[in-house]
């Protein structure tokens, strides 16, 4: 093992994982994978918006990587990415820890892009990783429960009305409606929140007719939603739009844009696309270095760019991991060819749609809506099941429905 051939993957997100579970599959002894990410858990980043709003729970939801390494043979290091050494091929971490190389997979996954608007970084919360869902949940939590107690409304504005921003705002209005103690008279009485798009729509992607439908859905939740809303500054009272108007909010949500991790600027010499992307060919190898790899958001297939989705982040990374070793064997790996199997847009409890292709949807409604949800939560289960092993996945999976988590604003 200690001979063989060192694959480490950085970034332990969906491609992450994918990649070292599928190499773990192969049972080839001459590849030695090493796992590397800042955090503990693994976690489907589709459910952040369930996490921080606590409709979702983290012990049932998610994996620590120790565990998944035990079960796929590979090394886990908890640490960050400092510096790249491209020629001696061997990276260094945050914890001063040299790894050496041979094949580097990035898979550092994306953050929400700012646009380099006035006081975002400053004054708005960010839903990019777990601890971020964390930290806005006790925010959301304490918040409502204060202003329960004084008798006043609470304010919460979120910019970006794509598939993040657009299921938050439903979440939060769930989490309310289930939660002991509170229900939807209070989030009635108490919840005034604003769902902001720059565009002409919410859930762009999607055909008109689920645009309109999820924002009906949504004001008839009480969401204000603005579209054609440009926002210019942000600052403690809330957004500052370009027409002059003014969005109060106490709590603010930064869910627009797509921007690689900040990390892609260590790697110096590749090349680079805009959004801060790896550019890779279609077996997903820098352009600039053979041993680099990078994969999801943090990658841009040259000429064939992809959307920063779960989708495209799990096939590349079940690609690269049986790609690899016919690489090690000396032979070309055939390309890859991205599948699209639609997508699905889940409004928590009150409604769902999905998409076949680029413009034939389904779902609306309560009852239209079930399978839409229900496929929304089964593209998760196939990858949960995949990570913690069938017993365990199908367990989660029943508990989540027999027994659905019930948020608690109170305590």
């Amino acid at each position: 093992m200690a001979n063989g051939l060192r694959v480490v993957i950085i970034g332990g997100g969906v491609a992450g994982m994918e990649t070292a579970m599928t190499l773990g599959r192969s049972g080839n002894r001459e590849i030695e994978t090493t796992l590397i990410d800042k955090g503990a858990v693994h976690y489907w980043k589709p459910m952040l918006h369930e996490f921080a709003a606590g409709t979702g729970e983290q012990s049932r939801d998610c994996t620590t990587f120790e565990e998944a390494s035990r079960r796929f043979g590979f090394r886990f290091i908890q640490s960050a990415l400092a510096s790249v050494d491209r020629e001696k091929h061997e990276i260094r971490l945050t914890n001063d820890k040299v790894v050496p190389y041979d094949m580097l997979v990035v898979s550092l996954g994306s953050r929400s892009n700012d646009f380099g608007i006035s006081g975002v970084m400053a004054n708005c919360t960010f839903i990019d990783s777990l601890p971020d869902a964390d930290i806005f949940h006790e925010k959301f939590r304490t918040a409502f429960r204060d202003a329960v107690a004084e008798g006043r409304p609470l304010e919460v504005g979120i910019v970006g009305g794509g598939a993040t921003g657009t299921q938050l705002a439903a979440e939060l209005c769930s989490a309310i409606d289930l939660a002991p103690g509170y229900g939807k008279e209070a989030r009635r009485k108490t919840l005034r929140l604003s769902l902001i798009e720059t565009g002409a729509r919410i859930l762009p992607a999607f055909p008109e007719r689920v645009s309109a439908d999820a924002r009906r859905q949504l004001e008839a939740l009480g969401v204000s939603v603005l579209t054609e809303a440009m926002v210019t500054s942000v600052d403690e009272q809330g957004f500052h739009l370009k027409d002059g108007r003014v969005v109060p909010a106490e709590l603010r949500v930064w869910a627009a844009g797509v921007r690689a991790s900040a990390a892609t600027a260590l790697f110096e010499g590749l090349e680079i696309a805009k959004g801060g992307q790896i550019v890779v060919n279609h077996h997903m190898q820098s352009t600039s270095d053979t041993s680099i790899f990078a994969l999801g958001d943090c990658a841009r297939i040259k000429d064939s760019p992809l959307p920063a989705t779960a989708q495209v982040a799990r096939q590349q990374g079940i690609y690269l991991g049986r790609a690899i070793p016919v690489i090690a064997a000396g032979r070309e790996p055939s390309t890859f060819v991205y599948r699209d199997r639609g997508a699905v847009v889940s409004l928590g409890d009150y409604n769902g749609w999905g998409m076949v292709g680029s413009s034939t949807s389904f779902g609306g409604g309560f009852l239209r809506g079930l399978a839409p949800r229900w496929l929304h939560d089964l593209i998760f289960r196939q990858h949960q099941i995949g990570v913690m092993g069938v017993g365990r996945g199908v367990s989660a999976f029943l508990k989540a429905h027999l027994s659905p988590t019930r948020p608690r604003l109170d305590q």
